[in-house]
């Protein structure tokens, strides 16, 4: 009930200004988002880094209905990209797109042009692609459109959430291609008629969709911080013949970090997603709807603790 609650504020517009124009609300939203500017970006993707992590960089904002704000959001990514290209990260780091925001909303096409500028850009920094699933409404452009930028760039990955009930099906079809895949559980309020409801199925969903990715062609990118999660992603991998250089385990910025560098110190390779910018609002609720140990982590912050 309560992610439910958070899951519906992150889109109502009242609710969006008092929090964040409430003081200490900034106090843990930099737990969560590196930063506002491209150069904070930069300087915790420097910082990761020099850890022996690696990065996924997204610029926050989403369902654009603008033209110009979706050709602005295009040129950030390759800003940023630009940004990005002097430190010679190679394959430690990429670029986390969402569709919505270069325009899916009001054209495909446009999407797809603004993406194209994003993978280029992304090719000349020796960066990758991956681009983020939103709502079950999105899932076959976005696939379509994967598959429009995979012809170019074969790197560009997608993520699919374990909780809609298309998502073996697709993860069966991407691993055929030989596509990265990042999979996720899901982190919107989906219907009980395309998405599981309990966290038993979800969980249950995502096993069957790794152990799809794990056994195909693909290079699977396992998101999770479950540690039941990455104790059957072992047992996969050993299952199925990977090396630890083809996969990847992925979490969030600022959550569970003693385990993300516990696993790059065992030499897994783990991107931490780190999202900046100006609009982390509906980013930042779909944090705390997810986990109720980051609503008690808000909680402690604005009383002082």
């Amino acid at each position: 009930m309560l992610g439910q609650l958070l899951f519906a504020a992150s889109r109502n517009a009242l609710v969006r200004r008092s929090v964040t124009a409430f003081p200490l609300t900034r106090k843990v939203v930099d737990r969560f988002v590196a930063g506002e500017s491209v150069a904070q970006a930069r300087d915790a993707v420097r910082r990761l880094c020099d850890a022996g992590l690696t990065v996924t960089v997204d610029h926050l904002g989403e369902e654009t209905r603008d033209a110009s704000a979706a050709a602005a959001t295009a040129r950030a990514y390759v800003t940023l990209l630009d940004a990005l290209r002097p430190l010679e990260l190679g394959g430690k780091a990429e670029v986390s797109v969402k569709l919505s925001a270069v325009g899916q909303i009001l054209d495909e096409t446009m999407a797809l042009k603004h993406a194209r500028e994003i993978c280029a850009a992304a090719d000349a920094a020796g960066a990758t692609v991956t681009l983020d699933m939103e709502d079950h409404t999105t899932v076959d452009s976005t696939l379509r459109i994967l598959r429009e930028l995979r012809a170019d760039h074969p790197s560009t990955g997608v993520a699919i959430q374990s909780y809609l009930f298309r998502s073996e099906e697709d993860c069966r079809a991407l691993a055929a291609e030989g596509a990265r895949v990042r999979l996720v559980k899901g982190a919107y309020d989906e219907p009980a008629s395309v998405a599981h409801q309990s966290r038993t199925e979800v969980d249950k969903a995502y096993v069957r969709c790794l152990r799809i990715l794990m056994s195909g062609k693909g290079y699977p990118m396992v998101a999770t911080h479950d540690d039941r999660m990455i104790s059957i992603t072992e047992l996969f991998a050993d299952r199925y013949d990977r090396s630890r250089g083809d996969y990847e385990y992925q979490m969030l910025y600022g959550i569970r970090t003693d385990r993300q560098e516990a696993l790059a110190g065992a030499g897994h390779t783990v991107r931490v997603y780190v999202p900046y910018g100006g609009d982390w609002y509906g980013y930042f609720m779909r944090r705390l709807a997810e986990r109720p140990a980051n609503v008690a982590f808000f909680l402690r912050a604005l009383g002082g603790k």
